[in-house]
Order: C-alpha cells, then structure tokens, then sequence
C-alpha cells in the first residue's frame, strides 16, 4: 500500500489530492461534483488518478451531506422527547441581542413543530438529584406515535440530563427495543454534556435532523470502497479539524457538519507553521461559497459552540463565515442596481461559459468577459469555456441595466469581492482583529483569481497561494490529526475550588481521551491530551476556554493563582481589558485527546533557474485593457519574480496578479503576492 488520498466534495467540484509514496508525488485534480449521488463523483474523481484501490493506505474526506440537509432544509423528520412542563423551551429559543433593535430580524424556523414534541414524566433537579421516578409506560406511547406518524428520528433533551444522563440512557434503551436501527435515537447527554437547556437541545434536534441523511450517505459510500477493494478505514474531517473513522462518524453524524470548508483551515495551519506566518487569514472560494476562518498563533480558531443556519451548536467547531459567494454566483438586477450572489448556477446547469446550459451571468462569466480565464486551460484543460456564452449572458443583464457590458463584468467582479471583504471583517474587524497583521491565504477554485482585490480592500499586504490551491480543502486534510473531544460541567468559584476533585476530573477524562484514541487505531507514541477549562468573571455570561498545561500542579496550592492570572491574559488579548483579583468562576473542564497521523512529505517539486516562458495579451483591470503576462505555474522556478499585471494559470486555479503588484516563487513553490496597499484602509 502506497497511496495516500483525500478528497473535498464541494457544491460545484469534488476535489481530490493523492501522494504516491513510491515515487513520491502529490497529485491533484477536480471533477464536476454529481449532486443526484456524491458517492458517484467521488469514483469519477479518483478513476481519473487510475489508483488501484487496495493500494490505497489511508483515505479521508469532507463530506457537507449534512450540511446540505440542513441549508436545503430536507433532513429528517424529527420528533423532540422532553420533561414534562419545559416542552416550549426549543419554540422559544433565544432573543438576538445582537440585532435587538432590527426591525426586519425574524428568529429561523424551528427544525421541528411544537406538535412533535413530546413531554415526559421524570425530572431531576439542579444539583442532580432525582426528584421524579421516570414514566416508562409514556416512553412506550411515544415510540408508538414515533411508528405510526413516521418519524425519523427521536431527540431525547431532558432537564439537568448533563448532570445525570441515567433518565436519558433508559428512555434511549427503551425506543430501541421498540423501534429498532430503522429510527435514530439521540441522546442529548451524549452530543451535548452542558449546561443551557435550549443550546443542548438545539444540538440534539440539528444531529437528529441531520443524522440520517450522513448515515446513508456513510453506508453507501463504505460499501462501494469495500467492493472496490479499499482494506484500510474510511476518515471523516470533523467540524473541530480533526479526524475520526466512518464508524465514529455515523454514530456522532453532527461532527461532519462542516467537514468539507475545515480541511481548508487546517492546511491554512500546516502553511502557517511552514512559512512562519502565526497569522493568516484562510479565503476558500469555490463554484458556490466563500468560507473564511482563521489562524492565530499557528492553530485554527476553534470555539466550543457556534451557529449554523442561526442553530446554536454545544461542540468544538473551527470558526468559518459562509456567505453565498463563488464562481458560480449569479448576478442580477434588483431595483436598477446589480446584485450578485447568494443563489448559485452550481454544477449544473453551471455558470453559462461552462456550456452545460446555463443562461444567467456568473462571477465566472464575468471573468470570462475581462479576460481573466484562459478558456483552453480550464481545471487543467479538462473542460473547454465557451467564451460565446459568457459575453450573451453578461451582454443580457447589461442591457437590462443599461451599462456595457465589460463595465458590468468589472462590476459584477467588484461587488462580489466587496461582499466577501465584509465577510472578512466578520471575524476580524468586528471582533477587534487587525486585517493587516495577517496574510491571506487564498484558495478555492476562484480564491487566487480575487484574492489580491480582496486583499486591498481590507488593507492586507500580502497573498499567499499554496501548491493546488483548487484542491486545497483536500490537502489540509491530508495535514490533519485524529482528535476526540470530551467535556464535564464544573461548576466553582475561586473561593469554593476543590483542586483535588478538579484533578480527579481532569484523570476520567484523559481516561476517556485514551480509550477513544485507542479505538481510532493510534498507538501510544502517537497520542497525547490536553485540557483546558471554561473561566468567567462572576456576574458575566459566557466565558474563555483557558489552557491546563501538562506541567501545572493542580494540586498545588498556587493552582488558583496561575489560572486566574492566564485568565486574566486571556482575557485582555480577546477585549482589551481585564479585572486581575476579580472573583472567578470555574465552569466547564474540556479535554481533547489527539492523534498524531502519518503524513506525506512536503515535496515541491520545483527547481531554480529554469526559464520564464510566458505569452502576453490584454485583460481588463479597472475598465482598461492592459498588456498582461500569461505564464503556466509550472513554468515559474523558484526565486521567479514577476510584476503585474500578470494571470498564471494551472489545473486547479486561475491566480490574478494586479497592477502595481508583484508576484514571488518562495522556496516551497508557493507565489507570494506583494500588494502595495494603502496604510489604513480598512480605517477609511
């Protein structure tokens, strides 16, 4: 066994990278994505590489089947089992204090109706105590009605569950016997061992909802690698950035929500820690979306709850902004003023140059129109742009708005990298994050080709290309570890902690991070754990994860002191300020174990002193038609310098080099795009 392969399906390609370990080579390609079966497109993509199956040694992959059930809003049909008396809490859900003043906010709809929620006998109280023996006779009614209305799935959310699951684990026990594997049964306790009712049973209702859609798609996908020859474990990116098996996968489907967009952060981590650059700003443009995420301090921005869909979620999950913006966006007019995006062409019909059908103007078509697409080199020449098309479709809406058409293009280009500046300043400049003390790292199909435009907008200087950015999301998972993550309530003040039980705590859950290790197949020297605990302030609301180190005495009688001093360090670097000698309180412990994984050499594959061969014809930047240099990356040796404007094409991406802009080859073959942008722009 040889190979080494991962593969990102994504809304308009699946992308895949393989390493062959004899002759030691990274190869990378995409194939159009086949929405009608995933798990077809994958087999397309991989026959391209004529890879024998059995010789293939370790295969991941991102998945966004649960995603798409949950943006397409067809997942399962889902019916919540609660304590009686709280059976409104998912209906009523949380105010939105971030738009408490906007008139046209509107809370998303409910993923289950309150006529599917069914309330129980049985009740424990605060501290985890039971108060109310649990009435399995209405446990049994319920699975009656879950079988004669058709129900999918059954999300078990009862009060104080994360102190005492015992409840939650007998009604699970229950619905099994009585509705057997053709139901799915979640547990909240399980997906969710936290505190706030509503948040742990929105987590249980988005798992269920989503779980068998992932599970049918994991089934398939299985057993045509098996029949196929495949002998070793089929991965899954996990939203946290790390890896598990399809078995650990399918039991915990919610894991994979984000799946495909993470494996693009955690190469950002591996590309960060190659070239020295603690921080970098990750742009994954592809046919469909634009995914921004960051590294700080070479790790990926990872919180322990997040949204999708306007869903608060209790898991580890990278921080990823998603807006409707790719190649593939569609422009209109609305109101006599342009609009692009976030409705999509997608794989099909595609955008209109694809030739697949498509009649509406595109990012892409508008790429087209300026002369920023070499039409013959095109995913590397696999498919041929029909020039013709683009021009009509753009011509059609620029007639329409009374504009010509190459002004439309350009403006077409504009606002849709206007639209992902702001989608950038979501996760820096709103949460006090400089832009320009970070380098973007652009890639995506379509993320190189904007990526320099984007960058001045928001004041950053520098662009950074990876080798296959188009295949980028793929390779990162290639540079990604197993990893398991486990938390427990630990409620104390800093007058009140109890170091010993708090060590005690922390050695169950290494004990649970070991074991979950060990069944992901990674060996002693290759696993190691770490902790960290959820600190606040007294009287505050949410809190910061604060690292344990390995080396830290919990025992010890300066405990407190050391972890309200990171504290309050921590606290200052997030909001500028903290309150040393302030009381504390300690909340919740989180554990992860992680598995170190082999990973294939970074082999460039590059030389230095090869010759430029380049051709040179007209694009249009800024309305004007200028000489632009033409040049194929494989063409470019290490050490090349080359000044804007230029376009250097290869199989996976376009990459748009601007006026007043020069293009580098560093010594890992990456082109580094320096940008002359204005100090303070993201001031102005």
């Amino acid at each position: 066994m040889t190979f080494r392969v991962a593969m990102d399906i994504g809304g308009t390609f699946t992308d895949v990278v393989t390493y062959d370990g004899t002759n030691r080579q990274v190869r990378a390609g995409k194939v159009l994505t086949t929405p009608d079966d995933l798990a077809r497109g994958v087999f397309e993509a991989l026959e391209g590489f004529q890879i024998p199956f059995d010789e293939i040694e370790f295969f991941v992959h991102g998945t966004t089947q649960g995603l798409n059930a949950l943006l397409e809003r067809r997942g399962a049909n889902v019916l919540i089992m609660t304590t009686r008396g709280i059976g409104d809490v998912y209906q009523i859900a949380r105010g939105n204090r971030a738009r408490l003043f906007d008139l046209h906010y509107r809370k998303p709809a409910p993923l289950v109706e309150r006529s599917a929620i069914a309330e129980v006998g049985g009740r424990f109280d605060a501290a985890g105590n039971e108060l109310e023996e649990l009435d399995e006779d209405a446990i049994r009614l319920v699975a009656k009605r879950v079988r004669a209305e058709g129900f999918d799935a059954v999300a078990v959310c009862f009060l104080f569950a994360y102190l005492d699951g015992e409840h939650e684990r007998r009604a699970g026990r229950i619905l099994r016997e009585e509705l057997g594997d053709e139901v799915l049964v979640v547990l909240s306790h399980e997906v969710a061992p936290e505190w706030r009712e509503y948040e742990r049973t929105s987590t249980a209702v988005m798992e269920a909802y989503t779980g068998p859609s992932v599970h049918r798609y994991l089934d398939k996908i299985e057993a045509r690698f098996t029949d196929k020859g495949l002998h070793v474990p089929v991965h899954v990116m996990q939203s946290s950035g790390g890896l598990v098996n399809a078995d650990f996968a399918r039991q915990h489907p919610l894991q994979t929500l984000l799946s495909g967009p993470v494996g693009g952060t955690m190469g950002g981590v591996a590309v960060s820690k190659l070239l020295d650059r603690p921080n970098v700003i990750c742009v994954d443009m592809g046919g469909t979306s634009f995914d921004v995420s960051l590294v700080m301090d070479h790790e990926a921005d990872v919180s322990q709850d997040g949204k999708a869909e306007g869903f608060p979620l209790l898991m580890p999950l990278v921080n990823l902004h998603t807006i409707g913006a790719g190649g593939g966006s569609l422009a209109y007019a609305e109101g006599n003023a342009l609009r692009v995006g976030p409705e999509s062409a997608g794989a099909v019909p595609g955008p209109a140059c694809y030739g697949r059908g498509g009649t509406r103007a595109t990012v892409t078509d508008a790429n087209c129109v300026l002369g920023r697409v070499d039409p013959n080199s095109f995913a590397g020449g696999g498919m041929s742009l029909d020039l013709d098309a683009a021009q009509r479709a753009v011509a059609g809406l620029a007639d329409e708005l009374g504009m010509d058409p190459v002004e439309l293009a350009s403006g077409i280009c504009d606002v849709g990298n206007a639209k992902m500046a702001q989608a950038i300043r979501t996760l820096t400049v709103e949460h006090g994050r400089e832009p320009g003390q970070f380098a973007l790292l652009a890639f995506g199909g379509a993320g190189p080709m904007h990526a320099a435009f984007i960058a001045r907008e928001i004041g950053v200087t520098e662009v950074v290309v990876p080798r296959f950015p188009g295949a980028f999301s793929a390779w990162g998972m290639l540079e990604s570890d197993v990893r398991r993550d486990f938390t427990m309530q630990f409620f104390a003040t800093n007058d009140s902690l109890d170091t010993r039980a708090l060590a005690t705590a922390l050695e169950t859950l290494r004990g649970q991070a070991v074991e979950a290790l060990t069944e992901q197949g990674i060996r002693d020297e290759n696993r190691f754990v770490t902790h960290g605990i959820d600190m606040r302030y007294e009287s505050q609301d949410y809190t910061l994860t604060v690292p344990i180190l390995d080396t830290d005495d919990v025992t010890g009688s300066d405990f407190v002191e050391v972890i309200q001093q990171r504290f309050a360090e921590a606290h200052h670097k997030r909001y500028g300020h903290s309150t040393p000698g302030a009381p504390v309180q300690f909340v919740t412990i989180r554990t992860t174990g992680h598995g170190r994984v082999d990973r294939a050499p970074t082999e460039t594959g590059a030389t230095a002193g090869e010759a430029l061969e380049s051709t040179v014809r007209e694009v249009v930047f800024d309305g004007r038609a200028l000489p632009t240099t033409i040049v194929a990356r494989s063409a470019l040796p290490v050490g090349a310098r080359l000044a804007g404007p230029a376009i250097v094409h290869e199989e996976t991406a376009t990459t748009v080099v601007p006026p007043d802009a020069e293009l580098r080859v560093d010594d890992n073959a990456f082109l580094i795009i320096d940008l002359d942008a204005q100090p303070g722009t993201e001031d102005a």
